[in-house]
């Protein structure tokens, strides 16, 4: 197990503490938190997790992880890393962070990571599940919290065709809350959907995402399949240069952030200097959309 230099020990100033870096793969249902982010007299993931491994370290522990989930969007491959200068025994961790941690959040995996490892600036793309039922009775009990009922005759290969129209690098701007100081370019990677019985899911992968994307691109691609739209409207989209007001966001229980892909270690150091830097994707006549 490697170390890290740390902060300086406890009451001995200018001596440093080794310190691990921790990867922790984690799922949770997100219907009862208000989001991955800790937020003051709120119930969060990062927040249940956080004081349950200070509890189990003895120092406080802060996460990063691989993408802030908004309120009921539920994880199923999460990814967070921390540094502690405390012992790491993995197998011990999860065993004992499985009677710490309520029954809504688990650490399904612990490990040891290269310091240059971080769980939001080393990611290569990020993966997302959509789950809708086209059931007409909806979603079924135990699916409930985690599945949308959509109506029973929805064109699926016209889902598709629009779906289609949006992969590579654009600017999502309309489909993206804007968060100041943020680019909306990203490229879309993946986006497909997959029919099992009355089951319907949307696989979206990306290199990053912004702010309510995945479910504003369900959104639009469902009023496709109902009939209220065109592949046609779907593609015009990448054109604006605001959000649109024409996008229906999806609802957030659907979602789930299934998994989040790595280089291999002697490549974080350049995949995280490359995360930081602006895109930006041409625009006619000069100049760019992106920030």
């Amino acid at each position: 197990m490697s170390g890290r230099p740390g902060e300086d020990a406890p009451g001995v100033p200018g001596i440093d503490v080794p310190r691990t870096r921790v990867r922790l793969d984690i799922a949770y249902d997100g219907t009862d938190f208000v989001g991955w982010a800790r937020q003051p007299g709120l119930r969060t993931v990062q927040g249940v997790l956080e004081d349950a491994l200070s509890k189990v370290f003895r120092e406080p522990i802060q996460l990063t992880v691989a993408g802030r989930t908004d309120a009921g969007v539920h994880a199923e491959g999460q990814v967070t890393h921390f540094d502690t200068a405390g012992e790491l025994d993995a197998a011990k961790l999860v065993h004992r962070m499985a009677r710490f941690l309520p029954k809504d959040v688990r650490i399904r995996h612990a490990r040891p990571a290269a310091p240059e490892f971080d769980a939001r600036f080393s990611a290569i793309r990020r993966h997302y599940a959509y789950r809708l039922t086209t059931a007409p009775y909806g979603a079924e009990p135990l699916q409930a919290r985690s599945v949308v009922a959509c109506r029973s005759d929805v064109n699926v290969d016209a889902m598709r065709a629009a779906s289609r129209k949006l992969l590579g690098l654009h600017n999502f701007v309309a489909f993206c809350r804007r968060r100041e100081g943020a680019t909306t370019v990203r490229e879309l990677q993946r986006f497909d959907w997959v029919r099992d019985g009355d089951l319907l899911i949307a696989y979206v992968s990306a290199d990053a995402f912004c702010w309510s994307m995945v479910r504003s691109l369900v959104g639009a691609v469902l009023a496709v399949g109902e009939g209220r739209r065109t592949p046609e409207w779907v593609a015009d989209l990448l054109r604006e240069t605001e959000r649109s007001s024409s996008v229906t966001v999806a609802p957030a229980h659907g979602l789930s952030l299934i998994g989040v892909d790595y280089p291999a270690d002697e490549e974080l150091a350049a995949r995280n200097a490359q995360t930081r830097e602006m895109r930006s994707v041409p625009v006619p006549g000069g100049g760019c959309c992106g920030e």
